[in-house]
């Protein structure tokens, strides 16, 4: 008997149907993400975009900025971001909302289980949101029947080839985060627009190699030292899909978090601030001189000084006056790494402030699925991004009922198109 693949025992594991619980949790992922869109649609990379000649491809525009306030959501353990790269590959589906929920929710299964298995020494050098985003754009792009199964009859086989074709090809090196640009924009659109072509050939038959993974020279062998094993569990892991409350790198979230407890204990935070964390929070956010709205995004010390001269991080607060304001208060903050809390990582993103004799640690933070936002939550956080998008409150009521009531799809894109036009 012919050894199974991964890829295919992934397609197997795509194949069962989506119950209605996990569409209506998929609602809550797309609304977010359509804010994140919103939140970005005057930023330069959405300029940018529109004046690459795509004032008519909103999806395409959309691609470029689910990522770029840093609010998208995120799975822990597999250190990944699935919405950026997901709901640009659903959107264009023919079909009803629920379909594409359904397609979505296989595209976030998909990204998952392929990110996974990625060792620490891949996200030392990989943007697992990218190399894992080739797969689940791919699943996402893959159109199913109302059981799960595909379309075609040797459908399951095909999708296997463009997980090959697209895996083939997988990837996203880390050097961005040490040089300025839009490199991890350009990640999310390589995934959706190659994930698409992998599709669309497999589907023509073209072949993949159905080994891509764990083959001799497949994506393990050449990004990896110690990769996980796959895992295939019966309930569907967009429920384990975090939302991110503030506007800063996830591994900022939980020093944020803490800070704003022990403030609130104490009424303020004056003097030195020791933040303890785990080892890849301060490998990507131990910034104390952030120059640029990026870097301050990805620092400990300024989310933290934002705490501690104000209160809850707003996303004027990363912006270019707020870094050059804020630069007396980010010389108090010291960040180390701690083991303990490096040993709960990735399960668990903690982090010990103490100021003024006074400690607060968290174990998990806020917007995880043992610390979980409320869809009330969800639908304010988007009400903010529309604003900060400069949209109207209209568009927000809009957006929540189109995606939270509504069946179809179409209208969301006529929505995206008047947004980014």
């Amino acid at each position: 008997m012919t050894q199974e693949s991964l890829t295919e025992k992934l397609a197997t594991h795509l194949m069962r149907p989506v119950d209605e619980a996990t569409r209506q949790r998929a609602r809550l992922h797309l609304l977010d993400w359509l804010g994140c869109v919103a939140g970005a649609r005057q930023s330069e990379v959405a300029q940018l975009a529109i004046r690459r000649r795509m004032e008519s491809d909103a999806i395409g525009i959309a691609t470029w900025l689910g990522n770029v306030l840093e609010m998208d959501d995120i799975h822990r353990t597999s250190i990944l971001h699935p919405g950026p790269v997901i709901w640009p590959s659903v959107l264009d589906h023919r079909g009803s909302l629920s379909d594409i929920l359904d397609c979505a929710v296989r595209g976030y299964e998909a990204t998952i289980a392929v990110g996974s298995t990625f060792d620490a020494f891949h996200y030392s050098h990989y943007h697992n949101t990218a190399t894992a985003g080739f797969f689940g754009s791919t699943a996402a792009h893959w159109e199913y029947s109302e059981a799960g199964t595909p379309e075609e009859g040797d459908g399951e086989a095909k999708l296997v080839s463009a997980f090959g074709l697209a895996g083939s090809v997988s990837g996203g090196l880390w050097q961005m985060r040490n040089e300025p640009g839009n490199t991890k924009q350009w990640h999310i659109v390589h995934a959706v627009n190659t994930a698409l072509n992998a599709s669309c050939f497999a589907r023509d038959g073209i072949v993949g190699p159905r080994f891509i993974l764990e083959g001799p020279q497949g994506l393990y062998a050449a990004t990896c030292d110690n990769p996980k094993p796959m895992t295939f569990p019966d309930q569907w892991r967009i429920h384990e899909v975090s939302f991110k409350p503030w506007g800063a790198c996830r591994h900022a979230h939980p020093a944020i978090d803490a800070a704003l407890e022990l403030k609130a204990r104490l009424g303020a935070l004056e003097g030195d601030i020791l933040v303890e964390t785990y080892d890849d929070a301060t490998t990507f956010c131990d910034r104390p001189e952030p120059q640029t709205v990026i870097d301050a995004k990805f620092s400990i010390q300024h989310a933290v000084a934002i705490v501690a001269s104000q209160g809850v991080p707003q996303l004027a607060d990363f912006e270019p006056e707020a870094i050059a304001r804020l630069a007396d208060a980010r010389r108090l903050v010291t960040v180390s790494a701690a083991p303990d809390i490096t040993n709960r990582y990735p399960q668990h993103y903690g982090a010990r402030v103490t100021c003024g004799g006074e400690t607060v640690e968290l174990v998990d933070t806020l917007g995880d699925p043992e610390r979980p936002v409320s869809k009330e939550r969800v639908i304010e956080k988007v009400r903010a991004l529309v604003a900060w998008g400069g949209l109207p409150d209209k568009d927000a009521d809009r957006a929540v009922d189109l995606v939270l009531n509504g069946e179809e799809a179409g209208a969301i894109n006529v929505m995206l198109s008047e947004w980014l036009s």
